[in-house]
C-alpha cells in the first residue's frame, strides 16, 4: 500500500514545481514553453483527483475497521502501534489535501498566465493599429 503514496507524493511534488516556476517572476522567457507543457499535462494530473478520493476512502475503510484502544485493555506495544497508525493516516490525509490543492492551483495560475498573454496580444494588435 505503500506505492500509492509515493506516486501521490510525487505528483504533488511535481504540480508544486509547475505551479512555482509558473509564478517566478523573470522567468518569461521559459513561460511560453512552460505553459505549453502545463496544459500538455493538465488532462493526465486530472486523474489525481479520483485517485485522491479512493485513497481518502481507504484512509476511511482503515478508521472504522481499526481495533479501539482506550483505558487499560491494551499493552503498551498496542497502544503505540495505534498510535502510530492514527499518525500515518493524518500524514496521507494531508498528502491528499496537498495533492488536490496543488492541481487546483496549477489549474487557476495556467488559466489565469493563458488569459493575461491574451490580453496582452489583444493590447499589441490594438497599439499597433493606432
Amino acid at each position: 500500500m505503500a506505492l500509492e503514496w509515493v506516486v501521490l507524493g510525487y505528483a504533488a511534488g511535481a504540480e508544486a514545481i509547475m505551479v512555482l516556476l509558473l509564478t517566478l517572476p523573470g522567468l518569461d522567457p521559459l513561460r511560453k514553453g512552460l505553459i505549453v507543457v502545463t496544459r500538455k499535462l493538465l488532462k493526465p494530473f486530472l486523474s489525481v483527483v479520483p485517485f485522491c478520493l479512493f485513497l481518502l476512502m481507504d484512509i476511511y475503510w482503515k478508521y472504522e475497521t481499526r481495533p479501539s484502544c482506550e483505558g487499560e485493555s491494551c499493552t503498551p506495544a498496542e497502544h503505540l502501534r495505534h498510535q502510530k497508525s492514527i499518525m500515518k493516516s493524518q500524514r496521507n490525509a494531508l498528502l491528499i489535501a496537498a495533492a488536490l490543492l496543488f492541481y487546483w492551483l496549477l489549474y487557476s495560475v495556467t488559466n489565469l498566465v493563458v488569459r493575461i498573454d491574451q490580453l496582452n496580444q489583444r493590447i499589441e494588435r490594438l497599439k499597433s493599429r493606432d
